[in-house]
């Protein structure tokens, strides 16, 4: 049987095993058949010669004869030396590969799988968070800078963002086969080569944006800029106050229209946003002081923090409106999903009886949900995106009993999961201090599937129930994190901790753009 890692790790790390075989096999047949091919040969072309000229001929045939054989053993031999070079190689390079791979204790042993499990996922967490921030800082330079300044930046960040996406992946398809062996013990390389790679990658990742740091804060240039740089800032202050007023109407507004579950992702969020300004408004404070005082390198610091939290108090905020638009749509467009579905129904229930007799289960539970949703929307206020998204596995669930094919998601079946796919997303983004690898894995596989073109019934219902997986384990997550200031730090220090713009307790200093070498690199004049 197949291990289902074999099958999920990337083409370009295959199975240490499989090489050495394949080395060997191809070896052993070249050198084969170099060292048949000249035998054959040489049986087959001498010709007997003429007893006339046997005394003449034979010497030459004899010489010739021998110069053939000679210069057939050639390729053999160099075939031969070839195949044990390449034996040799690869012995070294496994000696060499378990080397990189000891304990610090220098025991040939191999990394426990246990310990290279949790570098993968510390790695992970810590890719995802310099590729977030690094993307957010480069939308700040490029709204100051010549396209042209920032263009290297955007390529080094697109491959991280690659790689990291990569990593992502093969996380994913690494935990769904964790329930496929029933032996604990089973898989067990396959498994390590695929960690070794999220490792690579991740790893890959965090190089490149370290590499182009130290460019980017000449583009960025926070030190000589920071009187400029604040005058932006404030006024982005005062926008996103705006913004956090009128979300605290839009969640009233939420409240008389809809049943509470459906606006139940943005409850307190307007509040989180309110305490993240306060923690905007000290340090935009500290940063004017600084820069009159001429100290660009504290400004700097303290700029760059007050930056990041207005960016996830507007996040927050725009969370707000994003749902009341989303729920507006989905109210708009259930009685048509609810006809589209029925008439599936309906056709589907008028097949003759031998084409309808494996069909009843699927039946049955088309028409529970499609009830229970009239009902739902009958009985008064209700929430139109999870009714939305019954309808569509309604749908799902008739997908292919008329048509022969699963048809692809229609707008309408769209908005429950990309509703809930943008929710995972401002949560985890505004919480990224307290979550996890295992809701970050989640989120970058709904976000795959629901990728750009058409997608099948099927993957718009995978990636909603793997947004709202996301969701479930990053609030268990942040449930676990506690205090993450501990009462330091300032007012809003908790929040900035805990949106990972603070590396450590309020005191780390800011994340800037760049890998895990150089991300807390104004954490020395953050004070």
């Amino acid at each position: 049987m197949t291990s289902p890692l074999s099958r999920s790790r990337s083409r370009r790390v295959p199975s240490p095993m499989a090489v050495r075989v394949a080395h060997a096999v191809l070896g052993g047949l070249i050198a084969t058949g170099w060292l048949v091919l000249p035998l054959a040969r040489a049986g087959a072309e001498a010709p007997a010669a003429p007893a006339r000229d046997a005394g003449v001929t034979a010497p030459r045939a004899a010489t010739a004869q021998d110069g053939t054989t000679t210069g057939d053993l050639v390729p053999p031999l160099v075939a031969v030396g070839a195949a044990g070079a390449l034996a040799a190689y690869t012995y070294g390079r496994r000696r060499r590969r378990a080397t990189t791979r000891t304990t610090p204790g220098g025991d040939p042993e191999l990394t426990p799988l246990p310990e290279l499990d949790r570098q993968a996922r510390r790695l992970l967490v810590e890719t995802d968070d310099c590729v977030r921030v690094s993307a957010e800082e480069l939308a700040l330079a490029t709204d100051r800078a010549a396209g042209d300044a920032v263009e290297p930046y955007v390529y080094e960040l697109r491959h991280a963002e690659a790689a990291l996406a990569a990593a992502f992946r093969l996380r994913q398809r690494l935990d769904e086969a964790d329930t496929a062996y029933a032996d604990p013990a089973e898989g067990q390389d396959d498994r390590r080569d695929v960690l070794e790679e999220i490792v690579a990658r991740c790893q890959d990742a965090g190089q490149r944006l370290d590499a182009a740091a130290p460019g980017f804060d000449q583009i960025r240039a926070l030190e000589r800029n920071a009187v400029a740089a604040l005058e932006a800032a404030e006024t982005r202050f005062r926008d996103v106050a705006a913004r956090i007023r009128a979300a605290e109407r839009t969640i009233a507004g939420l409240h008389e229209r809809y049943a509470p579950a459906a606006s139940l992702p943005v409850v307190g969020d307007a509040e989180q946003a309110k305490d993240r300004l306060l923690f905007t408004t000290s340090h935009l404070n500290q940063a004017r002081q600084y820069a009159d005082r001429g100290d660009g390198a504290k400004a700097a610091a303290h700029l760059r923090a007050a930056e990041g939290v207005l960016a996830q108090a507007f996040d927050l905020a725009d969370g707000v409106d994003r749902l009341a638009r989303e729920l507006d749509s989905a109210a708009a467009g259930l009685p048509a999903a609810i006809a589209a579905a029925q008439a599936d129904w309906n056709a589907a229930r008028g097949l003759p009886p031998e084409a309808r007799a494996g069909l009843v289960g699927r039946l049955g539970h088309a028409e529970a949900l499609l009830s229970a949703v009239r009902h739902e929307t009958a009985a008064g206020p209700h929430d139109p995106l999870d009714a939305l998204r019954r309808v569509t596995e309604a749908a799902a669930s008739l997908a292919g009993v008329v048509g022969g094919e699963v048809p692809e998601g229609s707008g309408r079946a769209l908005v429950p999961a990309r509703s809930a796919l943008a929710g995972a997303a401002c949560f985890i983004g505004t919480h990224r201090g307290a979550v996890g690898g295992e809701a970050r894995t989640r989120l970058a596989e709904a976000r795959r599937r629901l990728g750009p073109g058409s997608v099948p019934l099927s993957e718009v219902l995978r990636a909603d129930e793997l947004a709202r997986e996301a969701r479930r384990l990053a609030e268990r997550d942040v449930r676990a994190y506690g205090n993450p200031s501990g009462g330091r730090g300032g007012a809003g220090a908790g929040g900035a901790v805990l949106g990972g713009i603070l590396l450590s307790d309020g005191e780390g200093g800011p994340m800037s753009y760049g890998g895990p070498r150089t991300r807390g690199r104004r954490g020395a004049f953050f004070t």
